[in-house]
């Protein structure tokens, strides 16, 4: 275990389940490990990628995932996040106008010869117009207005976006412009494009249908959508692709078959061919090669974390829903898990108070990770019962330190 800053120490509970089988059963608690998920079963020669089932969360390939990459157009659906929060939020409306400035018209409009909607200098667009010219054509004109309208310039809209991606916990990824413009400080991971796609289509169902649109008409110009798995017949219907000399051919699409969703991510492919074979190569092995197992049922207590100065020495902690993860199909292989969380958690703790994380491997494979909360409430205990906490955790700090030095 190791000291963790302003609290406690990380506690991590190792766990053991087997595959099809509901229900953990807390065996020990000890140090944490750190591992990287890998895949033996699938192969893929593109530098990062992963392949995720958004409503479990479960990872069922990932290669590279926390890698920074250069993101090229990826970094659109960020500002894409960024314009629906607002929307959402009453701040923003499809029918306001925005100007697109000469700036905006020349590094990212017809003059650029980059990804555009052809938007004339000094036009007024409305939102919804520009939210199309960015799902459909990618087009940078329309973000650059939207970063000019809405920070005034894109090294300020950037720092918006950043600060937004950790408010919905993408960690390491950093955005410094609105269409992706190549940058050295502009990074991104596969594991946290991955979870923004889910993110978008869980937070904005009203708006997710825009990425599966197919074409898009705006100054006499129609122009098809760039992501190429929309065509496949393979049930895509978003969500974005980018290319760059630097990033190489980027894609974040998801599928829907037999009523199971998955989110692909690939990056640094060669070519576009590459990309599309890859992102279809790796849609068609999660589709039939894995299959839905329950864990925890909703309100089914998952472990418990240790209390310092309640009346009660342990609070027992549960998942936010049903929780299930992927598994290969007609496996009997065995998941291990870890609950990590900083303790002895502080009394008073109250019900529904986040405490901590589940954490799910198949082998080697990072399969899944779940959010804890305390189940229950969990008062201030007697003075006596604080002062016995106090003593335990003196002793034990003591016999740690003692270790330390050996």
């Amino acid at each position: 275990m190791k000291k963790t800053a302003g609290q406690g120490l990380q506690m991590v509970a190792a766990l053991t389940l087997a595959a099809g089988l509901m229900g953990f059963a807390v065996a020990s608690v000890g140090a944490a490990t750190s591992m990287t998920a890998k895949s033996d079963e699938f192969q893929t020669n593109v530098p990062a990628a992963i392949l995720l089932d958004p409503e479990s969360d479960s990872i069922l390939f990932e290669k590279n995932g926390e890698q920074p990459v250069a993101p090229a157009s990826l970094a659109k659906l960020m500002t894409l996040e960024y314009v629906f929060n607002e929307i959402k939020q009453g701040r923003l409306k499809l029918e306001d106008t925005f100007t697109i400035s000469e700036n905006a018209w020349r590094k990212g409009g017809a003059p650029s010869h980059g990804s555009t909607m052809f938007a004339a200098i000094h036009s007024q667009v409305s939102l919804g117009d520009l939210i199309q010219g960015i799902t459909v054509d990618s087009a940078n004109d329309a973000c650059i207005a939207i970063a000019e309208a809405l920070a005034g310039n894109e090294s300020a809209f950037g720092q918006l976006l950043t600060k937004r991606a950790r408010e919905i916990g993408l960690e390491h990824s950093t955005f410094t412009n609105a269409e992706g413009y190549p940058d050295p400080n502009l990074r991104v991971t596969v594991r946290d494009m991955a979870e923004l796609a889910r993110h978008i289509m869980q937070s904005y169902p009203d708006f997710y249908p825009y990425f599966a649109q197919r074409e898009f008409t705006w100054n006499k110009i129609r122009q098809q959508n760039r992501n190429p798995l929309l065509g496949m017949g393979i049930g895509a219907d978003g969500l974005k692709t980018g290319e760059t000399a630097e990033a190489g051919f980027n894609l974040v699409g998801s599928a829907v078959q037999d009523n199971l969703r998955l989110i692909v991510v690939i990056a640094g492919a060669k070519t576009e061919k590459e990309r599309a074979e890859e992102a279809r190569k790796m849609l068609d092995w999660g589709f039939h090669g894995f299959e839905s197992r329950v864990l925890f049922a909703e309100g089914q207590t998952v472990g418990e974390a240790k209390v310092f100065g309640g009346n009660r020495s342990y609070v027992p902690l549960v998942g936010p829903g049903l929780i299930r993860v992927m598994m290969p199909r007609d496996s009997s292989e065995r998941l291990s898990a870890r609950i990590v969380y900083t303790g002895p958690v502080p009394a008073p703790i109250s019900k529904g108070q986040p405490i901590g994380k589940l954490m799910v491997w198949r082998g080697d494979n990072l399969a899944l990770e779940a959010p804890l909360s305390a189940a229950e409430d969990i008062g201030t205990g007697t003075m006596t019962q604080r002062a016995m906490d106090g003593a335990t955790e003196l002793v034990i700090g003591l016999l740690r330190a003692g270790v330390n030095r050996l």
